[in-house]
């Protein structure tokens, strides 16, 4: 008998694109929710047009970079500009519990389907609004992505390396941490609404939901006016820190020395050398001001060895280390796969591809990718059939109508 999922019975209709909407949906789709993906064929969601590829063969069905957010989802292809493509979607809104969108502000108010519009259709819907800087105020209108998101909330001034100029966290951070802060917001959302009937109007800026992971830094400003800048792999507080040459092509791995018990059990991993007998490196302080030489001792002694060999070694010895893996080295990698993390799929398109699964485990059912993202419209007739109830003769006109993509 399957075990029901903690979103069982939840109907989401996510008209959102690119990342944090939809992978705020996927987060409710995975555990249960019946969510409707609805998508245009002009323009196609970025995603879809950005690799990897399978096989290298581009395709707007083909992209695992869009596959990997809208798993477990059923795809309906809407021309929402269409008067009869928005009253599907005005018949989506009166269905669902939850309406996702990640437009510029104002966007679906001139579709006709903003929140005054949702509210009156469905009174207790709970309506999901990000953008880069929150629907109102002065930044209200500034559009483009989580690049810039982060760049203005201050993430690529304290990511990189102070000789340079600012490199930024990988790829378009607000875009991977704001869908976490979204997802859990929509979920409290949910359990008022269960509580008192009442829907809610959410307006999540990226910018701000960024903010909670500059935290310290901010908290470090606010108390004692200091400004964090770039300081590379090295910490503020504790040294030695940082990403180490191994043997191979471009391999390394990452050291980080946070007390002095760790500092004895890395010289103890690395012979106990004559070197660090310096009475520089006796504190943390005087190791922080000697970073530079105590990095090309540490460098000497890794150049010529295994990452992963090394790394065992270090967490042998109570030295927390890491290797720095490439996205190759992840699917093969035992820890992930004893923890079923990847979930292969089969694909309309693609054939069985590799989807990521959750980074958390709950007891008592299995989280993950329930199916595959969709192709485009691929469930165009299931969801104006079963989902809305449309018959034959309504289906007919709005493919007539050129409301179905």
């Amino acid at each position: 008998m399957a075990v029901p999922l903690p979103f069982d019975g939840l109907k989401v209709v996510d008209i959102s694109w690119v990342l944090v909407g939809p992978t705020t949906a996927k987060y409710l789709a995975d555990h249960g929710a019946t969510v409707v993906r609805v998508e245009a064929a002009t323009p196609l969601d970025i995603l879809r047009t950005a690799g990897p590829f399978k096989d290298g063969v581009p395709g707007p069905d083909r992209s695992q970079f869009f596959g990997e957010f809208n798993t477990s989802k059923l795809g309906l292809c809407l021309d929402l500009k269409n008067p009869a493509g928005l009253d599907i979607a005005k018949r989506l809104i009166s269905w669902a519990d939850v309406f996702i969108e990640s437009f510029t502000p104002g966007t679906v108010d001139s579709l006709g389907i903003g929140y005054e519009t949702a509210r009156q259709l469905n009174p207790s819907i709970v309506m999901a609004s990000t953008c880069l800087m929150g629907q109102t105020g002065p930044a209200a209108a500034f559009s483009g992505y989580g690049f810039h998101a982060a760049s203005i909330a201050g993430f690529y001034e304290t990511t990189g390396w102070p000789d340079l100029a600012p490199d930024g966290p990988w790829v378009a951070y607000t875009d991977g941490v704001s869908p976490r802060i979204l997802a859990a917001t929509i979920m409290a959302a949910l359990d008022h609404r269960r509580r008192t009937g009442q829907g809610q109007h959410i307006d999540a800026s990226q910018l701000e939901m960024s903010l909670h992971f500059l935290s310290p830094q901010i908290m470090d400003y606010s108390a004692n006016g200091r400004n964090v800048t770039r300081n590379g792999n090295r910490s503020q507080y504790f040294a030695p820190q940082g990403a180490y040459p191994c043997a191979g092509d471009d391999q390394w791995c990452t050291i980080a020395v946070e007390t002095s018990e760790q500092w004895e059990a890395l010289l103890l991993a690395m012979g106990s050398p004559v070197w660090a007998e310096d009475e520089r490196f006796g504190s943390t302080q005087g190791r922080l001001d000697n970073h530079d030489t105590i990095d090309q001792h540490i460098g000497q002694w890794t150049k010529d060895q295994d990452p992963k060999a090394l790394m065992q070694l270090l967490l042998s010895h109570g030295v927390p280390a890491g290797v720095v893996q490439r996205s190759s080295d992840l699917e093969s990698d035992p820890q992930l796969a004893h923890r079923n993390y990847f979930r292969h799929l089969e694909h309309q398109e693609m054939g069985t591809v590799p989807y990521a699964g959750h980074q958390f485990r709950i007891k008592g059912y299995d989280s993950g990718p329930r199916f595959p993202a969709p192709v485009l419209g691929q469930h165009n007739e299931q969801v104006l059939r079963e989902v809305l109830g449309m018959t034959d003769d309504e289906v007919t006109e709005a493919v007539i109508a050129e409301a179905i993509m």
